[in-house]
């Protein structure tokens, strides 16, 4: 058993910095392109109700509204990763 451990790696690969680059790029693009999209979805959400979102959430402790604003949170983080994979 502690000859399994001995012949793998530790802590995992070694990348070379040339392969690396673009796809540290093409993350930063897309986590920018993510936070954006978040962003917009929330001013939408906060410019349709006809309440003060922020009032209700903080100091009113409307709970429904929390999860209801999560919720779509977690829809566009699905869409996004969705459409990243290309599926």
């Amino acid at each position: 058993m502690l000859d399994l451990l001995t012949k793998s790696p530790m802590f995992g690969m070694i990348v070379e910095l040339d392969k690396l680059l673009p796809v540290l790029l093409t993350t930063v693009i897309f986590v920018a392109i993510g936070l954006v999209v978040f962003a917009v979805a929330f001013f939408i959400v906060v410019f349709v109700s006809p309440f003060s979102v922020k009032k209700e959430i903080e100091e009113d402790h409307n709970t429904a509204l929390a999860i209801i604003i999560g919720a779509i949170i977690l829809g566009i983080a699905l869409i996004i990763s969705a459409a990243i994979q290309g599926n």
